[in-house]
């Protein structure tokens, strides 16, 4: 991972007209951060009473477009309203796509030129960037030049950093989200922090040895898409998913969570993605599967008893 570069043809043209797609919390925050120095719209499924608010149509006019859709919802969307212009684009979603198995990579590689795709990953909550509160953030692609062309449209409070491992970021992104709901149940049984710290150190070996397997490096674990995100996520009430893992300890049924959060928890259809892949390939996962089991109404304490004996 470097940090991000400046080459005089980017100087030349830091402002670029942008579409973010998607205007839930995430893409509302995006679009914030990404106006400060760049002409932007913002557009979602449903019409919303929102300034810079624009069609489908006209979005896809823009130069970039930045997706922050739910990633459970991104292929339909595609399938149903995306037209290829040659235009730049910035994945900002995570997850897997539960009904296919596929990774976001693979879902926009099917409609777009890989080398005009850039994914964004690091530790980012949606509420902390609308305040403007620092955080750094990283632009993977196989394209050198158009990772940091993106990671040059940030405002100064999000430091960039640019990589070329792509399926790194994204099982990264998708896969903390599992580890999350987790760290949510261990917290909402009153284990105490060594139990979490323990899970999470854990949780970022078996991300590990799920991403090596499909070619991930080593060093994305271990920076802002790999730890920094999980330890984010799987730390703080202000994650959803985090959130939903509270619940379920607290005896709570997983429709009433997702009822009462309102938005999203990718992490729940994530995780049968996960299993599904690891078993497939035969890929030791003990915390996904075990969050899995806990998601289709296996009683936590047995989980935990259950999670205890494996190595």
């Amino acid at each position: 991972m470097k940090n991000r570069k400046f080459a005089n043809k980017f100087l030349k043209r830091n402002i670029m007209k942008i579409a973010v797609i998607g205007a839930g919390k995430w893409g509302s925050a995006l679009f914030d951060a990404l106006s400060v120095k760049n002409e932007c719209v913002i557009t979602s499924r449903t019409p919303r009473q929102i300034p810079h608010f624009v069609s489908v149509s006209e979005a896809l006019e823009c130069e970039a477009l930045v997706f922050a859709l739910a990633a459970q919802q991104t292929a339909q969307w595609l399938d149903q309203n995306f037209t290829y212009k040659n235009q730049k684009i910035l994945v900002a979603s995570k997850g897997i796509d539960a009904a296919s198995g596929r990774f976001l990579n693979e879902i926009f590689e099917s409609h777009v030129a890989r080398g005009n795709l850039a994914y964004l990953s690091g530790p980012s909550f949606a509420t902390e960037v609308m305040q403007k509160l620092p955080c750094a953030l990283v632009v993977s692609s196989c394209n050198e030049n158009l990772a940091e062309l993106f990671a040059s449209t940030f405002p100064a409070y999000i430091k960039t950093y640019t990589s070329g491992d792509i399926i790194g970021a994204e099982v990264c992104g998708a896969y903390k989200n599992v580890i999350a709901i987790a760290s949510g149940v261990c917290d909402g049984l009153e284990l105490g922090n060594n139990a979490r710290a323990s899970l999470i150190a854990r949780g970022i070996v078996e991300i590990a040895r799920f991403g090596k397997f499909f070619g991930a490096r080593d060093e994305t674990f271990l920076g802002l898409s790999g730890v920094g995100d999980l330890f984010l996520t799987a730390s703080s009430a202000l994650s959803r998913n985090y959130r939903v893992g509270l619940g379920l300890a607290r005896g709570k049924g997983l429709e009433e969570i997702l009822r009462e959060l309102g938005e999203v928890a990718e992490g729940v259809a994530t995780t049968e993605a996960v299993v599904n892949i690891a078993t497939k390939h035969k890929i030791y996962a003990p915390i996904a599967t075990e969050v899995a089991q806990i998601l289709r109404g296996k009683d936590v304490k047995a989980s935990l008893k259950d999670l205890l004996r494996k190595k």
